[in-house]
């Protein structure tokens, strides 16, 4: 295993991110989010490939930051430049749009890419169900899980076991907004 460009994936996702904050009532680091799709990915999904560990790090570095996919390419090679494209949501097109697309999309995935959409949608069902949003309400939540929900059925089946666990996370979610 190459940790190196594991680290260097995480300090470079860290200085991207650096001023961001995630939107749950403690305004968390948005750090936190890439390491725990990476963690995810490594620990439930058992995937040791260096590349895929690094793009999970770097995956929201194009669409949420300065990020140009030049840049990435040059500090982290073409394969991860793809990964990290992939899985990126076209911002020039409103919410509706970009979640619309990104369902339609996820059929079109790389089986790596998948692995990575996965452990985005189990970390950010994992947030909502446990530090949602501020002002997200249960109908708000409810919808995100069966959008989230939407978006990984349409992913051609690769890792059985964050599958699995995708389900079991979303299980537990919807449980808790009814109870």
């Amino acid at each position: 295993m190459d940790n190196n460009i594991i680290l260097k994936a995480a300090h470079f996702a860290a200085q991207k991110h650096r001023d961001q904050r995630r939107k749950d009532e403690d305004s968390s680091p948005y750090i936190n989010h890439p390491i725990k799709v990476a963690l995810i990915i490594s620990d439930i999904g058992k995937i040791q490939d260096t590349e895929i560990i690094a793009a999970a790090l770097l995956h929201d570095t194009i669409e949420d930051t300065n990020t140009k996919p030049e840049e990435l390419e040059e500090l982290f090679g073409t394969r991860i430049r793809k990964l990290v494209e992939e899985v990126t949501d076209d911002k020039t097109l409103n919410q509706l749009e970009r979640k619309k697309r990104q369902v339609e999309h996820a059929a079109e995935l790389t089986e790596d890419a998948i692995l990575i959409k996965l452990g985005d949608k189990i970390a950010n069902v994992m947030d909502v169900t446990n530090t949602p949003p501020k002002y997200w309400t249960k109908d708000r939540r409810s919808k995100y899980f069966d959008w989230a929900e939407a978006v990984i059925n349409n992913c051609s089946k690769t890792n059985p076991l964050l599958e699995d666990y995708f389900r079991k996370i979303l299980r537990e979610g919807r449980k808790k907004l009814i109870t």
